[in-house]
């Protein structure tokens, strides 16, 4: 039996489902906190635990982050479901010959949709590996449907270098560094910080771009070889459901719904704004997750073309989201958890206290990808994390946007490994995540080997 066989053989037995992963982690993060956090003595330590615990289920601010990502989610699967896009995919999957080519197709297609919009490119990465199945099984081609899968979901390990990128975008806001590092720094050290690292710094940077391109070629070189190499899979899937239809007939006032120029006007008079009120944000490549949401918007309503398939766009995105939606909360909680109780602190600071300017980056990287699994939320990790590696960034004379990167690069690398963000591509490609997780893994292997050469070329 080969490596790639034993290992998918071990994940189909043993690894359960995302939302018993989520349980599971919770109840591992109780039960170190109850044993090793520092919480105050006045109360015993499984109180202090629930009680981090709920605050963190609950975190206003983490449930705006958590808004916001939904919007990013739901925005990005409207534009794939909109027929501009639905040609695109049908375009690229014409072009499928073999397991190989479609491999490929699919790496490189939802790379790059994915360095755009995160959102956007977990969508049509799903949908694109569903269609790629559903043409292979109607023309008899050989492939290996759970890779294809894999390859769908690749967005996610190389986002945060992309426009989208949690961390990157959220620390682009004014007055955000200082923000976070109020009441963690002296005031001294305070008054020399930057409000906000701009998108140039980070996201823009020729390290970065660099990074990416180099991610880009690599990951389809590895599943072109793949696709050469793994045995063919059973393909038995129905049309995908996910194409919006219109209603025949509409009267009175419900033509307004299907009129062109109604979504038109709307759709122009939001990229207008968009453009009026951000143009020079954009100009010195400087973005947020609302100016990502406020674009993704117009152009949803644009490329529908009326309103009503633009609504019924909007639902079928919503339906796919209900797993992250619910696992949030949890993950919030676990986050709180480790914050209260120092446990988030002690693995930071063990990568801290053997740092060095040109190894702490690096260290940086390991701890971010450690704490994704517990937490998988590039903007929530940023929160928590955020503070710690930007005071040890002063501290070491590290610059901050490298430090941030390093961060985003843990943070993504990992979701290979933890099936959080799989969940809306699993219900649409119908795969299980024992059968995609064993060549993400691989994908993740290489995808650590290209992060650490960028961090030590930076």
């Amino acid at each position: 039996m080969s490596v790639t066989r034993f290992i998918v053989s071990g994940f189909r037995r043993f690894l359960p489902s995302p939302f018993v992963i989520a349980l599971l982690l919770s109840a591992l993060t109780l039960v170190l906190a109850a044993a090793f956090g520092s919480y105050p003595e006045e109360s015993p330590a499984w109180q202090s635990v629930l009680r981090s615990w709920e605050k963190g289920l609950w975190n206003p601010g983490l449930l705006v982050f958590a808004y916001q990502m939904m919007l990013i989610l739901v925005l990005g699967h409207v534009v794939v479901l909109s027929r501009p896009m639905e040609r695109l995919i049908g375009h690229i999957t014409s072009l499928v010959r073999d397991g190989a080519s479609a491999a490929l197709l699919v790496t490189a297609s939802t790379v790059v949709v994915a360095l755009f919009n995160w959102g956007l490119g977990l969508i049509f990465g799903a949908i694109l590996a569903r269609k790629v199945g559903e043409h292979a099984s109607r023309q008899g081609i050989p492939l290996n449907y759970p890779l294809i899968g894999a390859c769908g979901y690749l967005g996610l390990m190389v986002f945060n270098g992309g426009i989208s990128g949690s961390a990157a975008i959220k620390a682009s806001e004014p007055g955000h560094i200082t923000d976070l590092l109020t009441g963690v720094v002296p005031a001294e050290t305070l008054a020399r910080l930057p409000s906000s690292i701009p998108t140039a710094d980070t996201i823009f940077a020729p390290a970065n771009l660099g990074v990416s391109a180099v991610l880009l070629l690599v990951l389809s070189a590895m599943a072109f070889y793949l696709g050469k190499k793994t045995a063919a899979t059973p393909i038995d899937l129905p049309d995908f459901g996910g194409k919006v239809k219109e209603e025949p007939e509409a009267t009175g006032a419900e033509r307004l719904d299907y009129s062109p120029w109604v979504a038109w006007l709307f759709g122009a008079v939001i990229l207008t704004a968009f453009f009026l009120q951000y143009l020079s944000r954009l100009l010195s490549l400087d973005l947020t997750p609302n100016m990502l949401n406020f674009f993704m918007l117009g152009l949803g309503v644009v490329l529908h073309g009326n309103i009503r398939r633009f609504g019924k766009a909007v639902s079928a995105a919503i339906g796919g989201t209900a797993g992250i939606l619910i696992q949030f909360p949890l993950y919030f909680g676990i986050m709180g958890v480790m914050a209260d109780s120092g446990l988030i602190r002690v693995i930071s600071d063990f990568f801290v206290a053997i740092g060095t300017q040109t190894s702490y980056p690096i260290y940086t990287f390991l701890s971010a990808g450690l704490v994704n699994v517990f937490i998988p939320s590039g903007g929530g990790q940023w929160a928590v994390q955020g503070p710690i590696i930007m005071q040890a960034a002063l501290d070491l004379n590290v610059p901050l946007a490298k430090a941030l990167m390093a961060l985003a690069y843990g943070d993504q690398l990992t979701n290979m490994l933890q099936p959080f963000w799989a969940l809306p591509l699993l219900a649409i490609t119908r795969l299980k995540a024992r059968e995609i997780l064993p060549y993400s893994l691989l994908f993740m292997v290489a995808g650590t080997c290209i992060f650490l050469g960028g961090l030590l070329l930076w």
